[in-house]
C-alpha cells in the first residue's frame, strides 16, 4: 500500500487521479468493515494455492470472511454482528473465524497459528474488541478484524471468566478452554485436534474462537418520594382532603429506590403550612424490616427531619404523623382555605418535594356598621302665596303709580312759577 501511494505522489496528473481511484477501491473496503490487511481473496470453489487465514468471501456459514469477528446477544440465535448496543444486566458473546484457505488437495498446515484480543478495560460510550489472527507460514502472516459495543451512557466490558473456548469438528460445541493470554501479547495458540498451532488447510479444519463479555454501568442514584392525606385513623390516603376547623388529618410520605446503588441516609422532612400544628409523638416510619412500623422522633416538622437509614436497589421506606386544623378563629382567611403541606425525602443522590393539600372552610361573622343619630331640622318658612297675598302686591304697586304721579304734577308747578 505504501509503494502504491508513493506511486501516485508521482505520477502525472491524469495518471495520478486513476491511480488514487485504484487505491480508494483498495482502501475503502478495508476502513468501512474494519478488517486488514488487504489480501488477495478467493471463493469456496477456487480456494488459495498457499496458506493464507480468512480471504474466502462467498464462505456459505459467514459469508465474507475478511469480516471474522462479531458479536451478539448470548443464549440468542441472533445473527452475528459488527455493531451491538449493550443493555444493563445483559451478557455478550464475541466470535473469531478461524479457517486455513488453502486448498486441501495442496495438504498445507499452518504452523504457530496464534489468536489475540485487544479487549480494552476502559470506560467509554464506545468499547471496540480488536481480533488477530496470525500464523508464522501464511500470507499475510496476521490478519485482523473488530467489532464494536455502544451505549448512550459510559460503560465498561467485564469478562466472564472460564468463557474462553475454541470449537471446531475435533474438539465439539463444547469447545476446548483457552488460556487469557488471549488478551495479552502472547496469544493463545489454536490447533486442530490439540493445541499445538497446527492448523491444515480446508473447511473442515476450520473452527470458532468465543469468550463471553458482560457490559458494567456507573451506578444510577435515582429514587421516587409522595405525600398524601387522610382522614385521622382511616388510612385512606388521597392527594386532597376537606376537612373542618380542628380536625386531626394524617399525613403520609412514601419513599422507594430505583436506582441500582444503595442509598444512605435516606432522611424525611416536612413543612407544616399556617393554620395546622403537628401532633407530639404522632410519627412512625417503616420498611421491610419493620412493616407495622415503628415510633419515630418529633424531628420530622422542626427542619431537622428522621433519617431512616439505608436502602438497596428497589427498598422503600414510609413515615406516618398526624397534624391538627387550627380552631375556625386561627385559620388565615374567611371562607376557603387551602393548606399545603409540603414532604421532602433527602438522599446521597439528592432530594425531591411533594405536596398535599387539606381544605377547611372559616365562617366569619360580617362587620357591624354603627348607626348614626339623626337631628331633627326645623324647615325654613316657605313663600306665601294666594289670594290675599296678591291683592296686598296690587295695592302695593298703586300706591308706587301714584306717588309718581305726585311728583311729576308738583315739577310741573314748580317751573311755571
Amino acid at each position: 500500500m505504501s509503494t502504491l501511494m508513493s506511486l501516485i505522489r508521482r505520477a502525472p496528473k491524469r495518471t495520478s487521479a486513476v491511480l488514487a481511484i485504484v487505491a480508494a477501491v483498495a482502501i475503502v473496503p478495508a476502513a468501512l468493515f474494519a478488517w486488514g490487511p488487504v489480501r488477495p481473496t478467493y471463493t469456496i470453489e477456487h480456494p488459495a494455492d498457499h496458506i493464507t487465514f480468512n480471504s474466502i468471501t462467498n464462505n456459505p456459514n459467514i459469508g465474507d470472511e475478511r469480516n471474522f469477528v462479531g458479536i451478539r446477544e448470548s443464549g440468542t440465535t441472533n445473527q452475528w454482528s459488527d455493531n451491538m448496543t449493550v443493555e444493563n444486566g445483559k451478557a455478550y458473546t464475541v466470535r473469531m473465524y478461524v479457517h486455513n484457505n488453502a486448498a486441501s488437495s495442496l495438504n498445507l498446515v499452518a504452523e504457530n497459528v496464534t489468536a489475540k484480543f485487544n479487549l480494552p478495560t476502559t470506560t467509554g460510550k464506545s468499547i471496540r474488541v480488536d481480533g488477530f489472527l496470525s500464523a508464522s507460514n501464511a500470507t499475510p502472516t496476521e490478519v485482523y478484524d473488530d467489532a464494536t459495543f455502544t451505549n448512550a451512557a459510559d460503560f465498561n466490558l467485564a469478562y466472564t471468566s472460564g468463557s474462553l473456548k475454541f470449537e471446531n469438528n475435533s474438539f465439539g460445541a463444547a469447545g476446548v478452554a483457552l488460556p487469557e493470554s488471549i488478551f495479552t501479547s502472547a496469544g493463545a495458540r489454536l490447533g486442530f485436534d490439540k493445541l499445538d498451532g497446527r492448523i491444515p488447510g480446508c473447511f473442515q479444519f476450520a473452527g470458532y474462537v468465543t469468550f463471553q463479555v458482560k457490559p458494567q454501568f456507573a451506578g444510577t442514584s435515582k429514587f421516587t418520594m409522595s405525600k398524601m392525606v387522610s382522614k385521622h385513623g382511616d388510612n385512606k390516603w388521597v392527594k386532597s382532603y376537606a376537612a373542618m376547623p380542628n380536625e386531626v388529618v394524617d399525613y403520609l410520605v412514601q419513599y422507594k429506590n430505583v436506582g441500582n446503588v444503595q442509598q444512605d441516609n435516606v432522611t424525611f422532612r416536612d413543612t407544616l403550612p399556617m393554620g395546622e400544628t403537628y401532633v407530639n409523638g404522632s410519627t412512625t416510619f417503616g420498611n421491610s424490616k419493620t412493616p407495622a412500623g415503628t415510633k419515630a422522633s418529633d424531628n420530622i416538622a422542626n427542619g431537622t427531619g428522621i433519617n431512616v437509614g439505608s436502602y438497596a436497589a428497589g427498598a422503600n421506606a414510609w413515615a406516618i404523623f398526624s397534624a391538627k386544623v387550627s380552631a375556625n378563629d386561627q385559620l388565615p382567611t374567611c371562607g376557603a382555605n387551602t393548606l399545603v403541606n409540603t414532604a421532602k425525602v433527602t438522599t446521597g443522590g439528592g432530594s425531591i418535594e411533594d405536596t398535599a393539600n387539606v381544605t377547611v372552610p372559616k365562617v366569619c361573622q360580617p362587620p357591624v356598621t354603627p348607626v348614626t343619630p339623626v337631628t331633627p331640622v326645623t324647615p325654613a318658612e316657605l313663600p306665601k302665596t294666594g289670594a290675599s297675598e296678591n291683592i296686598a302686591a296690587l295695592f302695593g304697586l298703586g300706591s308706587l303709580i301714584a306717588s309718581i304721579g305726585y311728583y311729576l304734577a308738583s315739577r310741573r308747578v314748580s317751573l311755571n312759577q
